[in-house]
């Protein structure tokens, strides 16, 4: 799989959620694109936002620093490296839990496995007898990372009129009523990053409840892609089929445990007659060439982009954090105990949405540079405006 993925837009991140930082390098993008360390910035506050997110966002005051890759504000087509600091690792007792070098001081290990995290499964796997190394990676902290390198995806991808956003379409038990139209200066301005004011505060209380109760809650963020070309993807083979590909990279996030992608589920309920996006006639097309009367799809068939939104859901289970003390085993005797809490959120799905959107836009950055290509952003504005003249009936 290696091979044919990520092959154009290759990425990797790297860091512990107490360590020094985090650290991301990205390689592939073309010379010639204006990026910022604003840019980025604006998108790391976007993640760090959310009603029900925990105090170490207070701590965190995330902003990635370029150190290569860019000269005078635009891309010169080698890799590009970030790097963050994590504020909380200054604290005296983190850097030494958290040393690179060997400590004088024992070291008390963490051995109450949380049931829902990594714990038992990497130290299994692994070989520790304590859970610190394991749980200090598999943290949702990594995901500051991940949404740096989005925000260069970002960058890329609006150079060829493709916006990604995100909103929420539940949490707990309180559902959004959404259409097909957003307002997105609404989502963007709500705690909870809802299109449906009536259902705002109400998902705020929800949020509200869980905390007092010493619970969290899951639910479920939607992201959308528009102005896609036709033809991104293929149907060739497996692991080139991009609603595959972009199933993986939402699956990928911390706590989500489902990916929809359009209206599937509801659609494994219908009959073929009924699901079916009508493709129009050309006398009938308005906003763009081959135009459906619905996207029930989600802007793919086939693992091929068809033009229409991208429609791409996320369903979060509620953190496995929580703060009321749950039934557990010791990593190092096995017997009966309580699990440890560390300080977390009470609600993801805000930031959650936030999250889904960078790795949207990597997997379409990484299908972008493959099906158009070129080494600098004019080379490969050329290529999609060429194949965009192509898009349409065959006589």
């Amino acid at each position: 799989m290696e091979d044919r993925y990520m092959v154009k837009f290759r990425w990797l991140t790297a860091g512990e959620s107490h360590g020094k930082g985090l650290s991301a390098i990205i390689e592939g993008i073309p010379a010639g694109l204006e990026i910022s360390e604003e840019l980025i910035a604006s998108d790391l506050l976007r993640r760090q936002g959310g009603y029900g997110r925990g105090k170490r966002q207070q701590i965190e005051q995330d902003r990635a620093e370029i150190i290569s890759g860019v000269r005078h504000g635009k891309s010169i087509g080698s890799p590009i490296a970030l790097t963050m600091i994590n504020k909380d690792h200054q604290n005296a007792n983190w850097q030494t839990r958290m040393s690179i070098e060997p400590v004088d001081d024992e070291v008390e290990k963490t051995t109450l496995l949380r049931p829902g995290h990594a714990d038992l499964v990497g130290t299994q796997k692994y070989g520790f007898d304590d859970v610190r190394p394991i749980l200090e990676r598999s943290s949702a902290r990594e995901t500051a990372a991940r949404v740096a390198v989005g925000a260069v995806a970002r960058t890329l991808l609006r150079v060829l009129g493709i916006e990604i956003r995100s909103h929420t379409l539940s949490i707990g038990n309180i559902s959004a009523k959404t259409g097909a139209s957003i307002n997105w200066s609404i989502v963007e301005k709500s705690p909870v990053r809802v299109a449906d004011k009536s259902s705002e505060q109400a998902m705020i209380q929800e949020i509200d409840a869980a905390r007092t109760d010493l619970d969290t809650l899951g639910g479920v963020f939607e992201v959308r892609a528009s102005g896609l070309p036709m033809g991104l993807g293929s149907h060739v083979h497996w692991d080139l089929k991009l609603d595959g590909l972009i199933a993986q990279a939402v699956m990928s996030i911390n706590a989500v445990k489902a990916v929809e992608i359009g209206e599937g589920i509801d659609n494994s309920f219908g009959k073929g007659s009924e699901v079916m996006d009508v493709i129009l006639p050309e006398s009938a097309w308005e906003l763009r060439k081959w135009e459906r009367m619905s996207n029930r799809a989600g802007g793919l068939e086939a693992g091929i982009t068809n033009g229409q939104d991208l429609v791409v859901r996320g369903f979060l289970k509620p953190i496995s954090t929580v703060p009321k003390k749950m039934p557990t085993a010791d990593l190092i005797s096995g017997k009966e105990t309580e699990s440890f809490y560390e300080r977390s959120d009470v609600c993801v799905v805000p930031a959650g949405g936030v999250v889904g959107e960078a790795m949207v836009a990597i997997v379409l950055a990484n299908s972008v540079l493959e099906k158009f290509g070129g080494d600098s952003i004019k080379e490969l504005t050329q290529n999609f405006e060429n194949f965009q003249k192509t898009v349409g009936p065959r006589g």
